[in-house]
């Protein structure tokens, strides 16, 4: 067996984690869409077992914003389990060493208690916006467990909170919140607009990640010996939170991605529009405890998204 087989490596998490990967010298083993259709059981058991790679990261997954998951529900829900499912099984049959599963933290329930801990998991019913896609990333955590169980395999799961950064999606419709907000404020300094309206009153609070620490924690993570994930886990919740810890409100956001695209009109909350959950934050104890913590604060890690943007806007038009 050799190297790490990163799954989803041309997507904004594998390529940090591949960047992350090369700088401490590993091998790396990828496939691209046109090689390799992760949906497809038979060719991802057969390239495994051919490539036979040590550890595999799960950082592959159809994402995207609200918009998205509304008009694509069966995709989200049918591509995420059928990529994931033959990931963990063909990793299983191959005999592989460990395994990473990259989640999502809209798996836990839409009004748990802030912050969020692992063991909020199935408490409650789930944001209806996005449900397929959180049930799909259930799942791949209660695969990982079940055949841990079963077979005694060591496949572990990380759920991070609200990720940007360096590749991240700019798409005019289906993107996240911070590119979204990012590239309207820029279109805005172009345009020498006077203003900006964001959607809600602002005061909602959100936890962001940088995509190079979840690249960070990703590596850590699947390094550490197998008793020190025990004996921060449980056979039943064995999934770890990635985040920050920290949390902002959505003006707060907005007005630093202001400060750092030199943006000089104003911004304009339409009440009318709903804020959605009020709070999303993650309980980071367990990764923390694990020896992982996060580096790179906010308004330093927008700036650098906004130079990679800057620099690919050509190809980020749609």
């Amino acid at each position: 067996m050799n190297g790490i087989f990163v799954a989803g490596h041309n997507g904004m998490v594998g390529a940090a984690i591949c960047r992350q990967l090369e700088q401490q010298g590993a091998a790396i083993i990828t496939a691209g869409k046109g090689d390799l259709d992760l949906r497809d059981p038979v060719a991802v058991g057969g390239f495994i077992g051919e490539t036979r790679p040590g550890s595999i990261i799960v950082a592959a997954a159809k994402v995207g914003g609200i918009h998205a998951n509304n008009t694509y529900p069966a995709e989200f829900i049918y591509d995420n389990l059928m990529i994931e499912a033959n990931l963990i099984h063909g990793a299983y049959k191959a005999g592989c060493e460990r395994l990473l599963f990259l989640g999502s933290s809209c798996i836990y329930p839409k009004l748990a208690e802030q912050p969020m801990k692992e063991e909020a998991l199935l408490t409650d019913v789930l944001e209806p916006t996005n449900e397929p896609y959180a049930i799909a990333k259930i799942t791949g955590i209660k695969l990982c467990e079940s055949y841990n169980r079963q077979y005694g395999t060591d496949f572990r799961s990380l759920m991070p909170t609200n990720l940007y950064g360096l590749g991240d999606n700019f798409h005019a419709e289906d993107s996240h919140v911070i590119p979204a907000l990012m590239r309207r404020v820029h279109e805005a300094k172009l345009a020498g607009e006077e203003e900006v309206v964001i959607w809600g009153t602002g005061s909602a609070m959100r936890e962001f990640l940088h995509v190079d620490d979840l690249a960070q924690a990703s590596t850590h993570i699947l390094g550490l010996p197998k008793s020190e994930i025990d004996a921060a886990t449980s056979p039943m919740c064995s999934h770890i939170n990635v985040g920050t810890g920290v949390d902002v409100t959505i003006r707060e956001l907005a007005e630093t991605l202001v400060r750092v695209i030199g943006f000089d009109g104003k911004l304009v909350f339409d009440k009318t529009k709903p804020d959605g959950t009020p709070r999303k934050l993650l309980d980071v104890s367990k990764i923390n405890s694990l020896g992982w913590r996060a580096e790179i604060l906010l308004e330093e890690g927008l700036a650098s998204t906004y130079e990679w943007f800057l620099d690919h806007q050509e190809s980020l038009r749609t």
